[in-house]
């Protein structure tokens, strides 16, 4: 296998996982970050504030972005397996 096929993987590898993880990892630092100005705000200085409505809203966004997501992890799997015998072509 060439360098140029491990690279090419590696990059929609990459693309696939900050596709994935991305709208997770934004909505949880949009609400961790209002949970801390509303902690700041009202001097309330406790520790699991923070984590119950992180909780809460990644369950949500799970729940309705979970479809889209797992459908694009089968799509970048079906490609993936796809292109074995083009790897093992290439490889030879």
């Amino acid at each position: 296998m060439s360098e140029d096929v491990v690279m090419r993987l590696a990059v929609e590898s990459l693309i696939t996982i900050a596709k994935l993880s991305g709208p997770i990892l934004v909505t949880t630092l949009v609400v961790g970050f209002s949970v801390s100005i509303f902690q700041a705000l009202t001097q309330i200085n406790e520790a699991t504030l923070s984590f119950i409505p992180k909780i809460i809203v990644v369950g949500i966004l799970i729940a309705l972005i979970g479809p889209w997501m797992l459908q694009n992890l089968i799509n970048f799997t079906n490609h993936l397996f796809e292109s074995i015998p083009e790897l093992v072509r290439l490889s030879q």
